[in-house]
This record gives C-alpha cells, structure tokens and sequence, in this order.
C-alpha cells in the first residue's frame, strides 16, 4: 500500500525525488566529514556534540610540595672570574653545594643512576655519581625560611677564565640543594633539587641564567621543571629589563648551544583574565606549548592554543575547583 502510494506520488511530483536524494546528499556528506575528522557543518551537530568533539586529553595531576627555591639576584654582575650570588630559599634546613666546571655526561649518567641504582639524597651521593668530575666544589649550610644571598666564586689559583667554545663539555656551575636531617626526607617526595647554570665568561657572553632545573624524587624518578607562559595585556618594559639587541644577541647565543626553546618568552602578566572571554580566571595549561591562557569555560571549545595555534595534545589545570571555592570563600 505504502509503495503504491510512493509510486503514485513520484509519478505526479518529481520534487519529491529530488528531496529525498539531497536529504541523503547531506546526511551522507556529514558523516564522512566527521569519519575524516575535517569540519562538519553545525546544522548537522548540535550543541553537546560540538563540544565534546573539541575536548583533549586532561592530564592528571598530582601534587607535591616543593621544599627548595634558588634565585640569581644579580644576574648581570655575574661572571666565571667574579662570581656568582645565589639566593637560597628553603622550606627546611638544607645544604647548597656549587660544582664548578661539572662534566656535562657525567651529570647526566648521575640523573639515570637516580632512577636505576641509588637515590641521590645527599651530596656525597652525587659527588660519588659524578666521580669528581668537576673543577671545585663550595658547600653552605641553609637555614629554613633563611633569604642570605650566598656568594661563589672559583679561586684565583684555579686560573679558569672560560670553559672553551660551543658546545661545551663542562657545564659552567651546578648547585645541588639537599635536604640537611633525615626525617625530612621521609616527609617530602621531593628531595633534593639540581640546578644547571649558565655563567658568562670570555668565551660565552651570555647572560647569567639557570638553564634547566631538575627536581629529584624519593621514588627514584626526576622531573624537569618547566616555565609556564602567561599572556599579558601590557607590554611596557620594566627598567630592569634588557634591551631589543640584547635578547636578540641571547637568543641567538641560546640557539647556537641548542638551549633555546621553540617558543618565545612572553612578558610577564598583569591581569589573570581568560584570553577568550576576558572573564573567567586563567586556570588551565595547554601542553605541549605551555601557555596558561584559558578558563574552566573556555577550555572545552579549542583543540589549538589561541595565543599560538598550536595545537593541544593535553592540558592541566592550576587548580581544581575545590581549592578555587575556598580561595574565593577565603577573599571575601
């Protein structure tokens, strides 16, 4: 019966056959865009199944509490023939030991002894790690919560002005922070911390900087810690800032070692703000490119990064809402 009346109405009313086929045309059209992963057309999505097809991978975070800190307060005035101020500044009692003119292979071969053999919990454990590969070697008793900027210098009989050309097989200076008492390293995941620095000489103007920080676990594992980029709604340098040559100059000097990062650093942020909506406050981390740029609203709608279009393999947020509740409860 139905056929009949199909048959019936084809015959008196072509536009029906026409319809249907382009129906099929654009149901069709949108599968295969959305089995190729390319763009389907909204009026063939609706809304949930827009954004869910936009989501990336949420990395799952877990957090420690980081019990060392080290800053350089006067990185211009650093040099291998004046020395080097760092500023200690821990949660402990710990012990600073500088490497002068450590074996860059060794370093490493002492990072993977880490993992597989020993745990490098103090420093005499490193030192047996490296084999006295290194030039001198100064050590400082740190109290907790104590700023005393800790100067380090090599000695003049050393006579070392430079540590030759690019690429080098020293590195400059390493600072290994441990933690001083042994109950303490049962408490902290985090035990110890090796700071790689960068120290100009003759040879290597380039200006004084830690170039990687790694951070050793009582597990056996070590992490690398790396910088996050903020975006910044003011671009108005500081005094203390360096000029347009300079950075050009370090830039090219960094990519000249291999140290450089494929992404340019961003000045530092004033506001919190999401880029996207200028409303919700910044809390998630795009990775691989390391932008903290978006909102718990926004994260959801974008595969690539919209500071630089990168696109996202995972993401992690600052915080979890539970902590944001209780600082806003704290704020007001």
């Amino acid at each position: 019966m139905a056929a009949v009346f199909l048959v019936t109405l084809y015959e008196y009313s072509p536009l029906f056959y026409i319809t249907v086929v382009f129906v099929c045309f654009l149901v069709t059209s949108g599968l295969v865009l959305g089995w190729f992963g390319l763009g389907v057309p909204v009026i063939l999505r609706n809304s949930e199944e827009t954004e869910s097809s936009t989501r990336v991978l949420k990395k799952r975070m877990r957090q420690v509490k980081n019990p060392f800190g080290l800053e350089i307060p006067h990185p211009a005035t650093a040099s291998v023939t004046k020395g080097i101020t760092l500023t200690p500044d821990c949660l402990e009692d710990c012990i600073l030991t500088c490497y002068w003119g450590c074996s860059v292979q060794k370093l490493h071969e002492a990072l993977q002894k880490h993992v597989y053999c020993f745990r490098i919990k103090t420093p005499q454990a490193l030192e047996d790690a490296l084999y006295s590969e290194y030039l001198y070697r100064q050590q400082y008793f740190i109290k907790k919560n104590d700023k005393e900027e800790k100067y380090c210098q090599l000695p003049e009989d050393a006579q070392v002005v430079n540590f030759g050309p690019v690429p080098r097989s020293r590195y400059p200076l390493i600072a290994l922070l441990t933690l001083a008492d042994e109950e303490d390293r049962e408490i902290y995941d985090i035990i110890s911390m090796v700071a790689v620095i960068h120290i100009p000489d003759e040879s290597y103007r380039l200006s004084c900087r830690i170039l990687y920080q790694y951070l050793l676990l009582a597990q056996g594992q070590y992490h690398d810690l790396k910088q996050l980029f903020m975006s910044a709604n003011s671009t108005a340098p500081s005094s203390s800032d360096t000029s347009p040559g300079e950075r050009s100059t370090d830039r090219s000097l960094l990519e000249k070692a291999g140290l450089a990062e494929d992404e340019p650093e961003l000045p530092e942020e004033n506001s919190k703000d999401c880029v996207v909506c200028q409303n919700g406050t910044v809390n998630w981390v795009l990775l691989p490119c390391r932008h903290a740029c978006l909102c718990d609203g926004c994260i959801k709608y974008f595969q690539q990064c919209p500071m630089c279009r990168q696109f996202v393999q995972e993401s992690f947020p600052l915080c979890s809402k539970k902590e944001q509740d209780e600082a806003e409860s704290t704020h007001l």
